[in-house]
């Protein structure tokens, strides 16, 4: 089953659960909004792959405004939209550990023979396909421009 089947089922089951699945059911309906403009976008079918970078996409635009809420003091915004995330990662593939980020980021850094942070953009650009989709691009940056500095060290 595709991506968007289970999207489709899972929507399927949160309407028959009426007011318990209401805030899952607003989530994958918004969700397969942004997959249906996407595919438009694209003008074909999105693939599996497509659909796990829009659904990466709307988990980081929740992310983003989740800081927003919690520096206005909104928790009860913030609650919400940490449900919100919780649903959409159910869909995404298991995230990598820090630890397993950074075993990644230093062996592309010894495959590009990287040696300062100018070469992040290099290491980025090898890093960035190996873990499309498994974790945050944040995060990503953080770990390589640890590795990056300790190595001139």
């Amino acid at each position: 089953m595709s991506l968007q089947d289970r999207l489709y089922e899972d929507m399927k089951q949160a309407m028959k659960a009426r007011e318990a699945g209401k805030l899952r059911l607003g989530v994958i309906r918004m969700s397969r909004a942004a997959l249906k403009n996407r595919a438009i976008a694209l003008g074909h079918d999105l693939t599996d792959e497509e659909t796990i970078e829009v659904l990466a996409k709307e988990v980081k635009m929740r992310r983003d405004a989740l800081l927003e809420y919690q520096n206005a003091g909104r928790q009860e915004k913030v609650a919400e939209l940490q449900s919100e995330i919780q649903i959409l990662e159910e869909y995404l593939p298991q995230q990598l550990s820090k630890d397993e980020i950074m075993q990644l980021a230093q062996e592309v850094i010894d495959s590009v023979k990287a040696t300062n942070e100018r070469d992040l953009g290099r290491v980025m650009g090898g890093l960035m396909p190996k873990v499309k989709g498994r974790a945050d691009g944040k995060l990503i940056n953080q770990c390589v421009r640890v590795l990056l500095k300790s190595g001139n060290e």
